[in-house]
């Protein structure tokens, strides 16, 4: 009898016991949701993240230095320039001979020569004055075009020298290679229009970026 009411008392404190715990795991808070802005930044897919982006290569017939710009049908803002494009003057030489800047973005215009010059810059197709400043030896000016487009380079002090600069607020903008080949990766998926500057002429190609290679030829 004795170990009888012995075991059915330890029985009893056990019951207890698991009543207690029970109770403790209901009245213990649930953890809180994961923020809105986890939720919201959290990395997509990799499937979807290469889906919203593609590379468009392809090549030109072209007709002598070829400018190859691919600009978007819709409105879209983009990301401001990594580096400043920069035009040096060394040996009484512009350099580069061409240069594509992003409108709105400033530009670097150095004098590394043993002498003064001046740098007197025109839009092509206006004529209208986008600055003339002189430079010294070591000096550097800054300039930002608000205006799309070619625009003509001179140094009126030394007449022989001249360059040109090609302003596009697209960052897919580029001179074609010498096999007239060209590539822009990471163009964001959607209806593009690429156009191709070259021998007076303008090309014109509508492209359409899925994501992947997108293969243009422009004759």
């Amino acid at each position: 009898m004795t170990h009888g009411r012995r075991s059915a008392a330890a029985r009893a404190a056990l019951a207890a016991a698991a009543i207690v715990t029970a109770a403790s795991a209901c009245s213990r808070p649930a953890a809180p949701p994961a923020p809105a802005s986890e939720i919201a930044n959290a990395a997509p897919p990799a499937a979807a993240s290469a889906a919203a982006s593609g590379t468009v290569s392809g090549k030109v017939d072209r007709g002598g230095t070829a400018v190859v710009v691919l600009e978007p049908k819709g409105g879209r803002t983009f990301p401001p320039q990594d580096e400043k494009p920069v035009m040096d003057q060394v040996g009484l030489t512009f350099g580069p001979d061409l240069l594509i800047v992003r409108t709105g973005q400033p530009v670097e215009f150095r004098n590394n020569d043993d002498t003064l010059h001046n740098v007197d810059v025109k839009h092509e197709e206006t004529r209208e004055q986008a600055f003339n400043v002189a430079i010294p030896t070591a000096g550097v000016y800054e300039h930002t075009f608000r205006r799309d487009g070619f625009y003509r380079v001179a140094c009126d002090i030394h007449p022989a020298m001249a360059a040109s600069i090609f302003s596009t607020e697209t960052p897919f903008a580029a001179v074609a290679a010498g096999d007239g080949s060209f590539s822009f990766s990471g163009v964001p998926a959607g209806a593009w229009t690429l156009t191709v500057y070259t021998g007076g002429r303008q090309l014109r190609k509508d492209v359409e970026v899925k994501g992947g290679v997108t293969d243009v030829t422009v004759e």
